[in-house]
């Protein structure tokens, strides 16, 4: 107890200083910032998550002592808890008739992240709206112009050039990018975490198959509800945005695992896969609604199983 104890603060102290650091306001600060979860990953797979428990209030008490009680909460909801969360699923299991145990899917856990980040950002919206909607979207607005006026050089009249109903639909869609990016985020500091924990023999389960990742069904339906719901006014409309968004990067994702396994055996694998990643990072915007739609038909159809590889390959690429 004692050591799960000690592992908690620590990592809780490290994560306070990582999500601490953005106030420098440097590229480097930002990058840190974005890995405050990570040392809540670590002690939650690599010991328990009852450490990660601890991380995460240890690192919400700090962060609220060095500046206020709402920026501790912030990221206590944030940051800590969603990664103690994910942490918790990633080692659930149960034992199968034979008593090896069944760890929870990959697919399963990648819905979750998505709905998490979708809370997160629903939560976030209404703390900075005060609970009206309206407030928030003209003080996002009210960023917007400032940010432009600056990169501009313009004066404080005009919004830098830029046209005022343009503005207001990125302002409208800002959950859906929030709640995008937060998937992103969150995915890569669980998938950094478990690797670092793996490789240092203390992860309690089989590294998986990421590739086989496939979400069930079930996202397919909340996706088509999100969509709908994100017609709507306020912050419900909002939430079905930030649902929209995180489930279009989750299923990119299950697109992209869907091309590890359908490349398998195949000559010009190596080259594909390199392709496809170094076009995701340069032209997303291009390539990730693509892996979406790959993703989206792959749940509804199984598309992986009507593609099969070329020959057998690693079941971990």
């Amino acid at each position: 107890m004692a050591s799960l104890l000690a592992i908690g603060l620590g990592a809780g102290l490290a994560s306070a200083l990582l999500f601490s650091v953005v106030i420098a306001g440097s590229p480097l600060a930002l990058v840190l910032s974005l890995v405050a979860p990570l040392p809540v990953l670590i002690a939650a797979l690599g010991w328990n998550h009852r450490a990660g428990l601890v991380a995460a209030a240890v690192g919400g008490l700090a962060v609220a002592a060095a500046f206020r009680p709402t920026a501790g909460l912030a990221f206590a909801l944030g940051w800590a808890l969603p990664a103690w969360w994910l942490a918790y699923l990633a080692l659930l299991a149960r034992p199968r008739p034979d008593g090896a145990p069944e760890w929870y899917p990959l697919g399963r856990l990648l819905l979750w992240i998505a709905l998490t980040a979708a809370a997160v950002t629903l939560a976030g919206m209404v703390a900075l709206g005060g609970g009206d909607y309206e407030t928030f979207r003209v003080a996002m607005r009210r960023g917007f112009e400032g940010f432009l006026r600056v990169q501009t050089s313009r004066g404080p009249s005009g919004t830098g050039g830029v046209n005022a109903d343009l503005l207001d639909a990125a302002v409208g869609a800002l959950p859906l990018f929030l709640a995008s990016s937060f998937v992103t985020i969150l995915t890569l500091n669980l998938w950094i975490a478990g690797k670092a924990v793996s490789i240092s023999q203390r992860l309690p389960r089989p590294w998986p198959a990421i590739a086989d990742t496939a979400m069930p069904k079930l996202a397919l339906g909340l996706l088509a509800g999100a969509v709908a719901v994100g017609f709507l006014p306020g912050y419900v409309g909002g939430l079905g945005l930030a649902v929209t968004g995180a489930l279009l990067v989750a299923f990119a994702l299950q697109g992209l695992a869907m091309l590890h396994v359908v490349s398998r055996g195949r000559p010009s694998r190596a080259m594909l896969l390199a392709g496809t990643y170094v076009l995701a990072i340069f032209l997303g915007q291009i390539v990730l609604p693509a892996l979406a739609l790959a993703g989206i038909a792959d749940a509804a159809f199984g598309l992986r199983r009507r593609f099969p590889p070329g020959a057998a390959g690693p079941p971990t690429s």
